[in-house]
């Protein structure tokens, strides 16, 4: 499942009828239509009214049917002190349901310790609208006549929510053990308001005689590329303002509270071509003077991540890219006093001419505010014989200049990139991992739309997702990344499909 923020105790609107407007209410929002029908003469065999159970996280229900498993009105958990567990409540009803809210209790051992009542949250699961994989097998360059339904995904912060007649709302029941709890057999309920007859479901937690450190003491490498761009257009604020920059915070601090280790920079306008609603900008100006000679203005560069180090997510920097998806650069040009576009593939003069002065200054740059050893320069599933020709710049400029790539497998360069993140249908020799390792260098994977399965579109089965932390340790892999964290479409809480790629591609967490 994925989250919505809670931002100032906000939750985005969304309009079914109004075609992309954005606005901040303190309520909730309407779901799109279903596009599938309801059986009702199935609905017609349950037991009138409302039925509620314990149900399977895994799996995503859907909202027309009546799928309540057996019934089972408790449920057992347990956890790490500092661990969040989790599962999931279902409830189908016969009948229409003005506004269905819960009452939590702390959790109590026999003996009187306690899990504190606001470190247990229950909440509404949404449904967004979602597709499905390309006839193809895969997640890229789908039809755009594909079977559209709604999927349960985004975890709202609605305290209370009306539930239609015939049709089936889970809830996520999420409990987050302190790292001071006492190990043992904690018991608590769960009342459900706004209904004729009282509703109390049981649950227990065994909390284990185990502590989960803090975030920032995690080793596991994750990567997760933010998108500043897309929460200045959701939250309708300047770029860089003091406003965008309050807004990003609930975000980011999610993002550092799981463990991000990487800042994710855009040196030059548009790296990956467009790919995203919201264009990745340029933190970087760069400007040609009349005389020939550059010059380059890092400050948005450093407020960004200035910001995002004081969050708690500082390991590391990479700048994206020397090599972009369509090779087009922009600049400022003095002598002609606009923006300009220069066009240039590695191995020409041009790139070279355009790129090494740059790097020269970046590395002066990056040395004066102590950020040099952290930062990579970055590229993302770029051929190999471009990124030999980039890399021979890149160490001309600064030897010591570190190299990141997403991509496919390259054993002629892997030696070179000290970040290395190959694609998961790729399997790295042993022997390889454990040099990496010894040698202080990270190696890691990741999914795009070309997995069907594992990966997170907003039709996966939840499990899915957390198989992709299994599968970095059975591989030996330092970590995971993924190429989206919030590159929102137009209406995120609404319609998770963009372009052609299969839904929910391009977002791990809904905006609020």
């Amino acid at each position: 499942m994925k989250l919505i923020i809670n931002c100032c105790l906000l939750v985005l609107l969304f309009n079914a009828c109004n075609s992309g407007s954005v606005n901040l209410v303190s309520d909730a929002y309407v779901e799109l239509p279903n596009p599938r029908p309801t059986d009702k003469s199935a609905w017609q065999k349950a037991k009138p009214g409302m039925a509620i159970s314990f149900a399977s996280p895994d799996i995503r229900y859907k909202k027309e049917q009546f799928v309540l498993p057996e019934k089972n009105n408790s449920w057992k958990g347990k956890g790490w002190r500092g661990e969040r567990i989790h599962t999931k409540i279902l409830i189908s009803t016969t009948d229409s349901v003005r506004g269905i809210a819960f009452t939590t209790s702390a959790l109590k051992t026999n003996d009187g310790k306690l899990i504190p009542a606001d470190h247990i949250s229950v909440k509404f699961i949404r449904y967004v609208m979602t597709d499905s994989i390309g006839r193809k097998g895969s997640g890229c360059g789908i039809e755009p006549d594909l079977d559209s339904s709604l999927s349960e995904d985004a975890i709202d912060n609605t305290t209370s929510l009306p539930i239609a007649a015939n049709s089936s709302q889970p809830v996520w029941l999420s409990i987050r053990i302190p790292q001071d709890a006492t190990p043992g057999l904690y018991d608590g309920s769960i009342s459900v308001e706004g209904v004729a007859d009282e509703l109390t479901i049981n649950y227990s937690v065994e909390v284990l005689n185990r502590t989960l450190p803090e975030p920032q003491a995690w080793n596991f490498h994750l990567d997760l590329w933010q998108n500043p761009f897309s929460i200045a257009r959701v939250h309708n604020v300047k770029e860089w303002s003091n406003e965008h920059m309050d807004a990003m915070t609930p975000y980011m601090q999610m993002l550092a509270n799981a463990g991000q280790k990487v800042i994710t920079t855009s040196i030059i306008h548009d790296p990956w071509n467009s790919q995203t609603f919201d264009v990745y900008k340029s933190m970087v100006k760069w400007v040609k003077k009349k005389d020939g000679s550059w010059s380059y203005d890092y400050s948005i560069f450093d407020k960004w991540v200035s910001y995002m180090m004081k969050t708690g997510i500082s390991k590391q920097i990479n700048c994206y890219s020397m090599i972009p998806w369509n090779l087009k650069f922009y600049y400022y040009d003095e002598a002609f006093e606009k923006d300009t576009l220069l066009i240039a593939t590695p191995g020409t003069v041009a790139y070279e001419q355009h790129w090494k002065p740059m790097l020269v200054d970046f590395a002066r740059h990056l040395k004066s505010k102590g950020w040099f050893d952290k930062t990579t320069i970055a590229m993302d599933e770029r051929p190999m014989e471009h990124m030999k020709l980039a890399l021979k710049i890149i160490k001309a400029a600064d030897k010591n200049f570190k190299v990141s790539m997403a991509g496919n497998y390259h054993k002629e360069i892997e030696q070179d990139l000290y970040d290395y993140c190959v694609a998961s249908a790729f399997i790295l020799p042993e022997e390889v991992i454990t040099r990496r390792k010894k040698d202080g260098f990270i190696t890691t994977y990741y999914t795009a739309c070309p997995e069907a399965y594992p990966n997170v579109f907003t039709f996966s089965p939840p499990v899915e997702s957390a198989f992709l932390g299994w599968y970095a340790a059975a591989k030996g892999f330092d970590g995971y990344l993924r190429w989206a964290y919030n590159s929102w479409p137009e209406k995120p809480l609404l319609d998770s499909r963009f372009g052609h790629w299969s839904a929910g591609d391009t977002y791990f967490i809904y905006p609020g």
